[in-house]
């Protein structure tokens, strides 16, 4: 396989990466690798499935200001994608990277998603009422009184029940009158208030997005023409507002686009429903059909995910081929994949089929993603090796039941792996292992091997505790309880560190050989 870069032999204005399922962090581990490569070949922006006023909240983040990283990860993400992990990570290494670089160099964070779900939508109060507050204007008397309740927008049945649906009241009307009478004022203003005016036309077309959402719930349509509807109107949204990206951020270099394959893609996205196929746009093709060559797309694909319960795929399927090829992640030129039978689909995974990639510049295949069990068995795979798993039945203290602790011999005083998956309160919490699906393998690495990787012994470890980030995944830093005794640790390492993990596990392992071979010959000495 071959590397991102290897396939960009043109310049896209707009790369596009996808991925076939949410809720697989290898993923989002990949396209963090990619998006910093990327970066120190000119790219400075990212723009994730995330709602785009929210992803003013990241970016002010990582633009070093006062926002928190808690609060970045809480208000700067939509559909829960915070909690993941390795947005964590996204956004702390962009802030490194902007960290005392001219404005030109820096990164940007971006979403580029409507503010609304599927199924639901909230109305469009507060991005009218930022606006206005914007501009100087009063009007929240008369906002406030044409919403009215705010339940009756945010209405789960009023999305599939026309009835029920506020979006083509007379109301709803007038605010769409008062949305675009903003919008223009927001242009008379711009010479004069240029510091802020950016952030306000987001807030300005959200409320109009939001109203277009609401108007298209309101549609009298039968139950498969009104999901069609809502998620063409919800990928328009997204391309427009992938256009609008684009032109913020063309003076300064190319964008990285991050969501699912299916707003991604090139073809028109399709859905069988009630026996009958139905199709729409999605955001890749309608920005394909605008952007041209100046838009490139990588689909993901997936062969095993431990995490959301994904077998290995049968080997005459496209992600099986592929599979074949390598079993480390990589990019596909899609001009070399052959054909072959798609794989089956449910609700976790939208498998690969042949227009996929017909319509598609490569495609990134993860072989597998990587979870504390997958460890595990790569490590008992070691000839000898044995694990205990603490538990109360072998009188293990609570917080440690189910870590997993591996040993060479009978000598059961010194791991030299273990896998665990909790903080103990008051000494090990830095890398915030209590995080959902978090784990950390930690290795005896040795007082040379640790030395050589990290640049001081053992023993000076509490002079350069303060430069790690413990809690950062994909990362070897030292054992923020046991550096002392030259273990080094990995969080949720994702599948490209699978080499990097073996050779490490080899000197761990021979380490502990070594020390059984002495502990036996100590034996036939006493004996003898």
């Amino acid at each position: 396989m071959t590397t991102l870069l290897d396939l960009l032999a043109g310049s896209p204005a707009l790369l596009a990466i996808g991925e076939p399922t949410h809720g697989e962090s290898a993923f989002l581990q990949v396209r963090n690798e990619a998006f910093m490569t990327l970066a120190e070949h000119g790219y400075r922006s990212i723009a994730l499935e995330s709602d785009r006023v929210a992803g003013l909240i990241a970016d002010e983040f990582v633009q070093g200001g006062v926002v928190t990283l808690d609060r970045a990860l809480t208000e700067g993400f939509s559909h829960g994608f915070g909690a993941a992990p390795a947005n964590r990570d996204l956004l702390l290494r962009m802030r490194e990277w902007n960290a005392g670089r001219p404005v030109a160099e820096r990164l940007t964070f971006h979403g580029f998603d409507a503010p609304v779900e599927l199924e639901s939508a909230p109305s469009p109060r507060r991005h009218l009422n930022k606006v206005c507050h914007f501009l100087g204007l009063d009007r929240s008397a008369e906002i406030d009184d044409l919403i009215g309740d705010e339940t009756r927008w945010s209405d789960t049945a009023a999305i599939w029940e026309p009835g029920r649906s506020v979006g083509r009241s007379t109301d709803a009307q007038r605010l769409r009158v008062i949305a675009d009478d903003l919008l223009t004022e927001l242009y008379l203003q711009a010479p004069r208030r240029p510091e802020g005016w950016p952030a306000a036309l987001v807030h300005a077309t959200s409320a109009v997005a939001l109203l277009r959402y609401h108007a298209a719930a309101a549609a009298p349509l039968a139950q498969g023409e009104r999901f069609v509807r809502l998620a063409g109107v919800r990928d328009a949204l997204m391309a427009e507002n992938l256009l609008a990206i684009r032109a913020a951020e063309a003076h300064r270099g190319p964008t990285l686009a991050f969501a699912h394959n299916t707003h991604l893609q090139r073809h028109l996205s399709t859905m069988t429903m009630d026996g009958t196929d139905v199709s729409w746009a999605g955001a890749g093709a309608i920005v394909a059909s605008l952007l041209g060559d100046r838009y490139a797309v990588v689909v993901g694909s997936l062969g095993a995910s431990p995490a959301l319960g994904i077998e290995a795929p049968a080997r005459s399927t496209y992600e099986g081929r592929l599979q074949q090829e390598d079993d480390l992640p990589g990019y596909v030129r899609a001009s070399d994949i052959g054909p072959a039978e798609q794989r089956a689909h449910d609700y976790r995974y939208f498998p690969l089929d042949q227009a996929t990639i017909e319509h598609a510049d490569a495609v990134l295949h993860i072989p597998t993603g990587v979870d504390a069990a997958t460890l595990a068995d790569r490590i008992l795979s070691l000839p000898g090796v044995e694990q205990v798993v603490a538990s109360e039945e072998n009188g293990s203290p609570e917080v440690a039941w189910g870590d997993r602790f591996f040993y060479l011999g009978p000598d059961r005083r010194q791991p030299f792996a273990t896998i665990v998956e909790h903080d103990v309160p008051g000494f090990d919490e830095a890398a915030q292992l209590d995080r959902p699906g978090v784990f950390r393998l930690n290795l005896d690495l040795g007082r040379a091997e640790f030395e050589r990787l990290f640049g001081f012994p053992p023993k000076a470890f509490e002079d350069h505790r303060d430069a790690f980030d413990f809690a950062r995944l994909d990362t070897l830093a030292p054992h923020p309880g046991y550096a002392l005794y030259g273990f080094g640790s990995i969080v949720m390492p994702g599948p490209q560190m699978l080499p990097e993990i073996d050779r490490l596990l080899a000197m761990a392992y021979g380490r502990a050989a070594n020390r059984h071979e002495r502990a036996a010959r100590r034996v036939a000495d006493q004996q003898d």
